[in-house]
């Protein structure tokens, strides 16, 4: 595979030894990896070259992993980059702070490299999946998966990568209610590891996503059992 071919991982991390880890194994993968050691300097190398993926260090110098974050999901060129936020937290709170802020996924350290390389695999194949031709629909929502384009009422939605893949399960099983294991499974995969509570913020992102002022919620939490893409109120 050439180079232009191989998958661009950014790597914002600003321990060294951490670094020449991440790096190896990457490479080691097939991945083309660049790294940088400042949240202000990530964002102009985003800005230059924008990856196609960023493995993102809660703490750095200059400007936080968590602010980097914020700003990036600002930016519409950047809204919908993959990011996997790397920490030595693990509270509950903050990992919970780190995906509201716009992380797809949350890695304490020490962590395997394998697990890590997994996840990252999937988040590419979600956030790069194989067009499919039908467009979908429910209600004023519709969604083509050949061009990541999602409409609400004629205008434009702009959905994170897992949102997307949420919104896409959903329409592909309207009226149905899933379970937070079933929806674990369908969007993250069986082989993947993600707390259950990963699911509820994700879906309060979509909501925020999709849902605009006067708008009925299609996304139902149904008490006790999970959630479903509905008009009626099941909860």
């Amino acid at each position: 595979m050439s180079e232009s071919n191989k998958p661009y991982v950014l790597i914002v991390e600003d321990e060294a030894p951490l670094v020449t880890l991440l790096r190896y194994n990457l490479e080691k993968q097939g991945f083309r990896v660049d790294d940088v050691g400042d949240g202000g300097e990530a964002l102009t190398r985003i800005t230059e070259t924008p990856p196609d993926l960023l493995l993102l260090d809660w703490m750095l110098p200059t400007m936080s992993g968590i602010e980097l974050c914020r700003q990036l999901r600002r930016r519409p060129a950047t809204r919908t980059l993959p990011i996997i936020m790397l920490t030595a937290r693990a509270e509950e709170q903050d990992a919970v702070r780190g995906l509201d802020t716009g992380a797809d996924d949350y890695i304490t350290k020490p962590f395997s490299t394998e697990a890590l390389i997994a996840r990252i695999r999937a988040l590419l194949r979600r956030s790069g999946s194989v067009p499919q031709k039908n467009k979908l629909s429910f209600h004023d929502i519709s969604l083509d998966p050949a061009s990541h384009r999602v409409l609400r009422n004629g205008r434009t939605l702009h959905l994170g990568p897992t949102e997307f893949r949420l919104l896409e399960f959903f329409l592909r099983h309207p009226k149905r209610v899933f379970s937070r294991e079933d929806v674990l499974n369908a969007v993250w995969g069986r082989d993947i590891h993600v707390e259950p509570r990963t699911v509820d913020v994700h879906i309060r992102r979509l909501r925020k996503a999709i849902n605009g002022p006067g708008e009925i919620d299609v996304v139902r939490t149904v008490r006790a059992a999970g959630y479903a893409l509905d008009l009626e109120d099941i909860a």
